[in-house]
């Protein structure tokens, strides 16, 4: 040891090695046998700003997600309003949060910052408060993230008395079942899913949750609730010509500052009208019940008018109901009790029936106080959340003091019994050792969800408060939370806005940033996953993605988890067969029944797109076989809507039209024409060359479809399955009508054309009459210039639809005779009153079985044993006579490079370079870039969130109003997904 150095106590000063301590032991020294923690890290200044934001007004959430998928966000210096939404990326289609759209239609804000974001429950419509109460909605109906502004807070006063501390929508108005009449309208719920353990699978039941009112008469519009802070009531809601208008209705007289209201919460209630909670500055809790009468006159004798056809002159009426005090010192177990004298958040729990049906739970009134300790204090305290709750509970006789008896009494008067009155009930309060910074209602409002400063979640029961999903439970399944998954998001968070599916949430952090994330599997590695938790994992999908399906939300942040999850085997395919079979969804369209059917199939549309997301792996990636069927089909219905549409009349200013009046919708058309002809072209080939494959024709003779279906995934092929299948197959047959429908009309417009007097030049109509004259002419060569006519393929369809009827005749008819002895049987015992006659049953259960053949065939599985002959004939009898009619040399060196269809390597790469798309309106190749035989857009492009479909955005060049009739049908694409604008440097990216 040198000279200049300190010897340390552990150094060992004779030369050995130095003293070794046990570290493990060091949190001994004291005693405690505790490891020693570090202290919690001290809330933030940002913390305590959105605290105090929170305790002084009931309204400032500052991020929300709208059932459409659009995020709307206000930014840090409360300017300006910022949209986003999860988009698919077109590489590798996983979902990420897409770049801000900003939106500041507002030259200043005299009324101070924008403070409260609500969306309402149709219409996209979206409230924009700001500070002093001033009210602006937008309507995102056409682009998820370029609004429509429908109400102007210009003429709304700038006074802080009128601050917004509530707001409410109402509920659209719901529809009623026709079928089973005189039953209270009900939003179904599709849960639990029951386990039957002898198969791995799940019996999914069908809940009806009754709907209570009030409701705006419109059942596209609803109305915006809005409570202030001087206890006036403001409703504005929508007038049957688009109109917003407010009414208002004065709740509490207030004349001092204690009497002003901080916090609100309204909801509606089985009596039709709305139930409001209050708390004042005073420490109150005031409950009012308010009515609504939208001045509709009652029909007399005269038929029933459609809803939402009167002019509506809404009046408001008010009853007060009960008051208490929400602010206890010493009610609840927490030294920390008193040092809550501040409500940081107020909701209200609406009245909801148990499972009978026939008694309901009360109104709950639900309030959150935190604590925050100071940072400079010398005590060291921790961070705390109590949640208060009150019951509101209805008719209960009221008890005077014994003086008023007995001043009754001097009076020899009669002595009555007290009328029955309301109160709060408080309920034991729960204490959290975390700040509570979001409350949500789920589930029908049976789960709340609380949301907390360091980005965790807890959802709990509403009536017994305790903690829900801490372990999987797959034998009963509520929710997806049930089957292994866990939530929370990043730490340091100011708010949180759940996704309508609950599936994923996003955050507005402390820094600013707004981040988005998704639940997590944790039950169990992807790879080793038994088959029970894939079973358990496909009924949670099922039941989640019927919930948004009954609620119309999107189910974009369900997709983005499925992906994780579309490798396992089996797993997409079942979740459809699951879907089909719980939501009894219509695929068996086997007989004869009208296109409009198939068409209108919303529900089926929605299985469509979920396969074509799952088979979809990027643009530049191969799709799974059943993505490509599913892609083919949502095209073919598209495109069918739109040549429907284009032939309906529109009522303009007293006079009529139609889309095909102008020249624009008939190019669209045309461009659909193309589209098809090649898919016929291409089905066509496709099945002329199996036809030359030997192999194929060997497994025909078969008494199995297995290995066949087995050798056609090899080879990735579809084009059997669209012949077979009888969705799919009605898809084609209607577009084929479509296409010598418009044949015939361009025929005879042309020949008017043609026929007709020379215009004069000069006359203005005349460039009309010839743009229109050249898309006929377009339309007309695209039809007549064909190797495949659509009339012809027609009829090659309807004799294989007929040969399928025939042997589903055949093959089920033992299925048909079993129920009808069945029902016989039954009938002549008198064990079931209600079971049908005997050609009822048979005709039902011969449905059930054609309907279990289509979902498979729908899915790519094999076709029933019965198909066997139909086959053998479609390809040695039918095909053969169609194609010895047809150019098959030409139709195999053809390109079909619009379908998107074809996805070798090689074809692959060259799409990838030439940077080409084709836009789902007009069915042409656009682009970016200038390339040859590619048509440069120089028009902005709207994309699918979903599925990453382009189409140049016509609607802000061209405002004909044929052409916007057509394009208010494109605000949705043909999967389902919604349509974003992308930003002109972006739409090269996509």
């Amino acid at each position: 040891m040198t000279s200049n150095k300190m010897p340390l106590i552990l150094d060992n000063t004779m030369g050995g090695e130095a003293m070794q301590v046990d570290l493990d032991d060091v949190d001994d020294l004291f005693g405690d046998g505790a490891p020693l923690a570090l202290p919690p890290r001290p809330p933030s200044k940002r913390l305590r700003q959105r605290l105090d934001d929170l305790r002084s007004r009931g309204s400032c959430q500052g991020i929300v997600w709208s059932k459409t998928g659009t995020i709307a966000s206000i930014t840090p210096d409360g300017q300006q309003l910022q949209l986003r939404y999860v988009r698919a990326d077109t590489k590798d289609a996983s979902f990420s949060l897409s770049e801000p759209t900003t939106v500041a239609p507002w030259g200043n804000l005299p009324g101070g910052p924008l403070v409260h974001l609500s969306w309402g429950p149709s219409n996209s419509e979206l409230a924009v408060i700001d500070a002093v109460g001033r009210v602006l909605i937008f309507n995102f109906n056409a682009n998820i993230n370029r609004p429509a502004l429908t109400r102007k807070w210009d003429h709304d006063p700038v006074d802080d008395l009128h601050a917004i501390v509530g707001t409410y929508w109402l509920h659209n108005l719901p529809q009623t079942n026709p079928r089973v009449p005189n039953t209270p309208p009900y939003t179904p719920s599709y849960a639990p899913a029951i386990r039957n353990p002898a198969n791995n699978s799940y019996n999914i039941g069908m809940t009806p949750i009754i709907s209570t009112g009030p409701w705006h008469p419109h059942p596209s519009k609803s109305a915006l609730v809005c409570i202030t802070t001087n206890g006036t009531l403001k409703m504005f809601w929508g007038q049957i010509n688009g109109q917003v208008q407010e009414t208002t209705l004065e709740l509490e007289n207030i004349t001092f500052g204690d009497d002003l209201i901080t916090h609100a919460a309204v909801c509606s209630d089985r009596t039709k009208t709305l139930i409001i909670a209050m708390a004042t500055a005073s420490n109150q809790l005031r409950i009012a019940q308010v009515g609504i009468n939208w001045g509709i006159p009652k029909p007399d004798g005269a038929p029933n008018v459609p809803p939402g056809s009167h002019t509506l002159n809404p009046t408001l009426s008010k009853r007060h109901v009960t008051v208490t005090n929400w602010f206890q010192p010493g009610t609840v177990d927490s030294h920390l009790d008193a040092s809550m004298p501040k409500i940081s958040h107020m909701e209200i729990l609406p009245s909801i029936p148990n499972g009978s049906m026939k008694e309901w739970y009360p109104v709950v009134v639900l309030t959150v106080r935190s604590f925050v300790p100071e940072p400079n204090s010398p005590y060291t305290q921790e961070v705390q959340s109590i949640i208060d709750r009150w019951e509101f509970v209805s008719d209960q006789q009221q008890t005077f003091h014994p003086a008023f008896e007995q001043l009754g009494a001097r009076r020899n008067s009669e002595r009555s019994s007290p009328p029955k009155g309301n109160r709060l009930k408080k309920l034991e309060s729960i204490v959290i050792h975390k700040i509570i910074l979001g409350v949500h209602l789920v589930n029908f409002t049976k789960v709340i969800c609380f949301t907390f400063h360091d980005g965790s979640v807890e959802y709990r029961d509403r009536f017994t408060m305790d903690e829900l999903y801490r372990e999987p439970v797959l034998d009963r399944i509520y929710s997806i939370m049930d089957v292994g998954f866990s939530q929370s998001g990043e730490p340091s968070c100011l708010q949180t806005a759940l996704s309508p599916t609950n599936f994923s949430l996003v955050q507005l952090c402390e820094g600013g940033q707004v981040k988005w994330r998704s639940i997590d599997y944790t039950l169990a590695d992807l790879e080793s996953m038994t088959d029970v938790q894939v079973s358990a994992l496909v009924a949670g999908f099922t039941i989640s993605t019927a919930q948004a399906a009954a609620h119309g939300a999107n189910i974009d942040d369900i997709l983005a988890v499925a992906r994780h999850f579309v490798n396992k085997d089996g797993f997409a395919v079942e979740w459809v067969i699951k879907m089909v079979s719980m939501m009894k969804i219509a695929v068996d369209y086997t007989e004869d029944a009208p296109h409009d059917h198939l068409i209108k199939n919303s529900v089926l549309q929605m299985c469509l797109s979920i396969i074509n997301y799952l088979g979809w792996r990027g643009n530049f990636q191969p799709r799974q076989a059943w993505g490509k069927l599913s892609m083919l089909a949502l095209n073919l219905r598209n495109i069918v809507i739109m040549i429907t549409l284009s032939s309906n009349t529109i009522n303009l200013n007293k006079n009529t039209m139609t889309p095909l009046d102008e020249p624009e919708v008939v190019n669209a058309l045309a461009g659909c024409v193309k589209w098809s002809t090649d898919l016929l072209c291409w089905l066509c080939d496709s099945l002329f060359c199996l036809f030359d494959d030997a192999q194929f024709m060997k497994l025909l003779k078969q008494p199995q479809l297995a290995q066949m279906t087995q050798y056609l995934h090899e080879k990735n092929e579809i084009a059997l399955h669209l012949v077979l299948c009888s969705a799919t197959r009605g898809l084609l047959s209607a577009v084929c009508r479509r296409i010598t429908l418009l044949d015939s009309f361009s025929t005879r417009a042309i020949s008017w054309y043609e026929n007709r007097d020379k215009l004069n030049p000069s006359d203005p109509r005349t460039a009309a009459h010839q743009a229109l004259y050249a898309a006929y002419q377009r339309v007309r060569l695209y039809t007549s210039s064909s190797l495949i006519k659509a009339d012809e393929f027609d009829k090659l369809l309807t004799t294989l639809g007929a040969d399928i009827r025939s042997a589903y005749n055949t093959s089920l008819a033992v299925l048909g005779e079993q129920a009808a002895r069945a029902a016989n049987n039954q009938a002549q015992q008198g064990q079931n009153a209600n079971a049908h006659r005997p050609e009822i049953a048979s005709q039902e259960a011969i449905a059930r079985g054609r309907q279990h053949c289509e979902l498979q065939m729908l899915v790519l599985n094999a076709p029933p044993m019965s198909f066997v002959s139909v086959i053998d004939k479609f390809f040695n009898k039918d095909l053969k006579e169609f194609r010895a009619h047809s150019e098959v040399a030409k139709l195999y060196f053809s390109d079909y490079s619009i379908l998107e269809i074809n996805d070798g390597p090689r074809t692959l790469d060259k799409r990838r370079r030439s940077g080409v798309r084709v836009d789902l309106f007009k069915r042409i190749e656009i682009s970016k870039k200038p390339s040859a035989g590619s048509i440069r857009s120089y028009l902005p492009w709207r994309a699918c969130a979903r599925c990453g479909s382009v189409m140049e955005d016509l609607a802000m060049v061209n405002n004909k109003p044929g052409l916007q009739f057509l394009l208010r049908q494109q605000f949705i694409c043909c999967c389902g997904g919604r349509m974003a604008l992308l930003p002109q440097e972006g739409a090269a990216r996509s």
